[in-house]
């Protein structure tokens, strides 16, 4: 492997984390086109096979997901089949609670993100090492006496006055607060929020600098992910030296109506991805960035009538000009004696597996203390940066 540079300057590598909330359908996303057994336990929200789009003997693309499928052949992206853990849970809260702090068995109090920001930025030195997109903090990023910056709005962040600034982030906290406090108690919350500190004034007149020197010709769509995803183009292009993105595109709990609400959440988040990338390209900025597009869990294999229920095994996807493309870890089987619960893909490799590799091979970590163990990595990198 070889490290990029530009202008002889060595790159820090970057982490964009996208974040499906809900529960993306991997089955309907990553398609096992030939499998009789999808069409007979899928009869309303199964896509018929003359409109998916095949990219192996076996497996096709949701149709909406085409930006995904040009990306695959370009071979850029990493699908990782079969994502999830032994100690799996159907309620969103503590499904993503588990994603967010690698700990399947008690509710913790550091995300993973949060030990990531710590490692790379031990003295916080820098209160941009890592920014969130979105309403409130993410739990991965959130750990007492760690900075991370959530942002709303970027373009209203800059003109911002110092006491509405510290209003909105005000605003963050007590999403956080309300968000939290039940799982892990006032105490716990009340800590982290005590220790987090004001060093959002002096991160946004960093950031502040983001939309006026930004210019781009990729026109991104008028979605919230788009427009995130155009945020952290902006930041990271500025070189403000922010070594995590965090963003989060909702909406994947399709119980009904599955079918159009699925199609138009994968149209959005996949042509955002793509135009993501292409607007790093244009900036000479992409060669750093990893995306990890992930989701809390997959849906059951039979639909209910009108969509898909809570289930076990589901997808993530790995993105980048480094990455080496392909399929990683296996398909879960559809064979009825192997559905976990009775109804549901079971997992073929443990989430935080996949946290390992990025934070070894990408980040230049030491991923035992972060994800809680030692687990089996896999090699999706033609390059690295560490």
């Amino acid at each position: 492997m070889t490290t990029v540079e530009k202008n002889g300057k060595k790159k820090d590598p970057v982490l964009v984390v996208v974040q499906l909330s809900g529960g993306n359908d991997f089955m309907n996303t990553v398609i096992p086109f030939t499998e009789g057994i999808y069409y007979d336990n899928r009869p309303l929200v199964g896509v018929p096979d003359d409109e998916s789009l095949p990219f192996t003997d076996t497996l096709a693309w949701h149709p909406s997901a085409a930006a995904f499928k040009r990306i695959y052949e370009q071979g850029k992206m990493a699908i990782v089949q079969g994502v999830g853990t032994e100690h799996a849970s159907r309620s969103h809260f503590r499904a993503m609670d588990i994603w967010h702090t690698c700990e399947p068995e008690i509710v913790a109090t550091e995300g993973w993100l949060a030990k990531v920001i710590r490692e790379l930025d031990p003295d916080s030195a820098n209160p941009v090492t890592a920014v969130n997109f979105g309403r409130g903090l993410p739990r991965a990023l959130a750990a007492p006496g760690v900075t991370a910056t959530s942002v709303g709005d970027l373009d209203n962040y800059g003109l911002m006055s110092g006491i509405q600034l510290q209003e909105e982030r005000d605003r963050d906290l007590q999403i956080f607060q309300r968000m939290y406090t039940p799982a892990i108690g006032s105490g716990q919350v009340m800590n982290y929020l005590s220790q987090t500190g004001n060093n959002v004034l002096s991160g946004a007149d960093m950031l502040a600098e983001a939309p006026r020197q930004y210019k781009s010709k990729v026109e991104y769509a008028d979605n919230p992910i788009a427009k995130s995803l155009r945020d952290v183009a902006r930041v990271h292009t500025t070189g403000l030296g922010t070594r995590v993105f965090y963003t989060t595109h909702g909406g994947y709990d399709y119980h009904a109506q599955e079918v159009p609400t699925h199609a138009r959440l994968l149209q959005e988040m996949t042509t955002a991805i793509e135009d993501f990338m292409q607007d790093l390209r244009d900036h000479d900025a992409a060669e750093e960035v990893n995306i990890l597009v992930f989701t809390e869990f997959g849906r059951r294999i039979k639909d209910n009538g009108s969509g898909t229920d809570h289930g076990t095994g589901g997808g993530a996807f790995m993105i980048g000009e480094n990455v080496k493309g392909g399929l990683y870890s296996e398909y879960p089987s559809l064979a009825v004696t192997d559905w976990k619960f009775g109804e549901d893909m079971d997992f073929t490799i443990d989430f935080r597996s996949v946290y390992s590799t990025i934070l070894n091979q990408w980040m230049g970590l030491d991923p035992i203390d972060i994800v809680g163990g030692q687990f089996e990595q896999f090699n999706p990198y033609t390059k690295t940066l560490v």
